[in-house]
This record gives C-alpha cells, structure tokens and sequence, in this order.
C-alpha cells in the first residue's frame, strides 16, 4: 500500500540499521523528506546515501540520544534545514548483557535506561513542540514485547520499554486535542545481523516461543510504523501494537 507522505519531514533516529533504517527507507519510498539520526556516523550516512541512490530526499545528522541536548539539537538541525517536523520515529535502542535483576549493575542499568526511556522521553520532549507548530503529525516510539511482558535476565531492557510504553500513552493524552498522536510498536525477536550471528540452536529456541514460529522482518515492523502515522490510523493514538506473530496472547 501506498501512503501520501510528499511535502513532509520524518525523523528517524537509530536509523543507521535494522528497524530504523528500513523504516528510514520506506518513509522515503512514500515521498517524505527523511532525517536520518544515529550515534554511528558511519551506518547513518550509508542509509542516507541508500536513500539517495532510490532518487529520495535524506540528510543525516548525528545523536546521543542518551544526552537531551544531542536530541534538542538533532530537533533544531531538522527545523533549521526543513522548516518542519512532521513525523517522528523513537527507534534508538540498545540491550543489556542477560543477568538476573541481584546481578545489575547500576552503571548497566543506567546507560540502558538513558538510551532507551530517557532518549524517548527527550525526543517527545522537542518532537512534539515541532509537531504543534506544523500544526500536527504523529509520533512512532519502538517498545518491544519485552515493554508488555517479564523478560527475565533482561531487566534494564524490560523496565525501559515498559517505560516507553508509558510514556506513550500519558503523550497521547496530553497531544489528543493537537491533532498530533502518540503510538508505539512492540516488536519480538526481528531479523537483524546480532539474530543472524546466533547459531542455529539458539536461533531455534528464541523463534520456538513465537507461534508464527518464526522472526519478524524489519520491513513488517517498518510497515506497522509508517501505517500508523498515516492518515489511514487517524483516530489511533495511544497504543501499543504487538508485532510479535502472536507471542504476548501465550
């Protein structure tokens, strides 16, 4: 399906791969202007110039989103170079060494919580502002399954996307009557290169939990978040949608 996306801006940060920039990807394909955000200069600049090269509109700019005022500038740079914010994807994410919850420690349980929950509290913290002042559009934050269920030997993981989760829904009910909404996705296990280095036992053991018994493309997550933010989810705002193959129903 096809959505109307020309004329607009997307941000997308962690854009430098997997979800993020297959997502980054689409949103071009549908015509918007994509900026595309990620702490990997390197990978950030190669999804630009992938976009580029399908004859679409990309700028990279790099983010700490661990750090408010990295987000705060990444916003600024966007609205210097485009003049607009109309969409926004939280996807920056990283996951902790597995350990039990006596086993964390606290430097662990910080970064993760400062990439993962305070990066997506900040990005809405100046997203939305920029939102406002188009005079709408939506925001995508990426969850997981592990922001609706225990994940055990993942606590920092499990509590900031719990966190994510919470913080979308208190958003979207703050934004409801400013024509801009708040959604998230929450993904299980997708096809990325840290799933393709596993060997094939432990590959086998982590799809066997999924009923559809098998792992999520990130171009069926990216479908999920560039549909939300189209027109066609005009009346949803809120959510948290499973892209999980039926795996939060167990």
């Amino acid at each position: 399906m096809m959505y109307d996306y020309e004329n607009s801006v997307a941000l997308v940060t962690g854009a430098g791969s997997g979800i993020g920039r297959v997502t980054a990807n689409r949103f071009a394909t549908e015509g918007a202007t994509v900026v595309v955000a990620d702490i990997d200069t390197e990978a950030g600049q190669e999804t630009t110039e992938q976009i580029k090269e399908d004859n679409g509109n990309a700028t990279f700019i790099e983010v700490d989103t661990s750090r408010s005022e990295s987000i705060e500038a990444l916003v600024d740079a966007t609205l210097n170079k485009h003049g607009r914010l109309d969409y926004a994807v939280n996807n920056a994410a990283i996951g902790n060494t597995p350990a039990p919850v006596s086993e964390i420690n606290e430097e662990e349980w910080d970064r993760i919580l400062d990439v993962n929950q305070t990066g997506v509290w900040a990005g809405m913290k100046y997203e939305l502002p920029a939102l406002e002042d188009t005079g709408g559009g939506a925001i995508v934050n990426v969850s997981s399954k592990a922001g609706l269920r225990g994940s055990p030997g993942r606590a920092p993981y499990a509590a900031s996307k719990h966190g994510v989760v919470g913080l979308t829904r208190t958003a979207a009910l703050e934004t409801a009557t400013d024509d801009v909404r708040v959604n998230a996705v929450c993904p299980t296990i997708v096809e990325t290169p840290a799933l393709e280095s596993m060997s094939e036992a432990e590959r086998s053991s982590i799809t066997e939990e999924v009923p559809m018994k098998r792992a999520a493309s990130p171009e069926e997550v990216a479908n999920v978040i560039v549909w939300l933010c189209s027109d066609e989810a005009s009346y949803i705002t809120g959510q948290s949608l499973p892209v999980d193959g039926g795996e939060t129903q167990k």
